[in-house]
């Protein structure tokens, strides 16, 4: 029997908790030739609060699980009947995912993306700079460049407001 990929939808913040439990109902009733890998599709984020790196791992949708199955009358009622699961996206006669989909996202997710960093800083906050020949001074956030982990910040150099190009972790919140 053919596989195919069908999207599941699930209770948000569950998607791994369904997921085992899919894999042992599976295990249990011997279905393991007609479903086949679940995938969670994440990726990595790398988030700076105050100057220590923190990765965690983000989901792409939410809410959704992949499933490579070959769908019948006993896996449908397999899955949709996981506690946790609200039903298939397409509704009771669902539609397989493009071939050509499930790669970009498998692949995405092996390869991994370049990690995005997320801060907590935010354009217009006070900061002081805390590391570089600007230590200890005082200024706000002019602009955020994410791509590159970098900041504009404007500081008071001898009475004018001056940028300063400075990394995350030079930085912390003024108080």
């Amino acid at each position: 029997m053919d596989k195919h990929w069908y999207v599941v939808h699930t209770y948000s913040g569950f998607e791994e908790k369904v997921k085992i439990s899919i894999e042992e109902k599976v295990r249990l009733k011997s279905l393991e030739d007609r479903i086949g890998r679940i995938l969670i599709p994440t990726e990595k984020i790398i988030e700076l609060r105050g100057k220590k790196k923190r990765e965690t791992d983000r989901k792409f949708y939410p809410g959704y699980i992949l499933v490579e199955m070959a769908l019948d009358d006993d896996t449908w009622h397999l899955i949709k009947n996981t506690m946790r699961v609200t039903g298939f996206v397409g509704g009771a006669k669902p539609v397989p995912l493009p071939e050509e989909e499930v790669d970009i996202i498998v692949q995405q997710m092996e390869r991994g993306p370049m990690p995005q960093v997320r801060s907590q800083f935010d354009k217009g906050e006070n900061v002081r700079i805390t590391d570089g020949p600007f230590s200890n001074f005082v200024g706000f956030i002019d602009e955020v460049d994410m791509d590159h982990g970098r900041l504009r910040v404007m500081v008071s150099i001898f009475g004018r407001q001056t940028p300063v190009e400075l990394s995350f972790s030079q930085i912390e919140k003024a108080q």
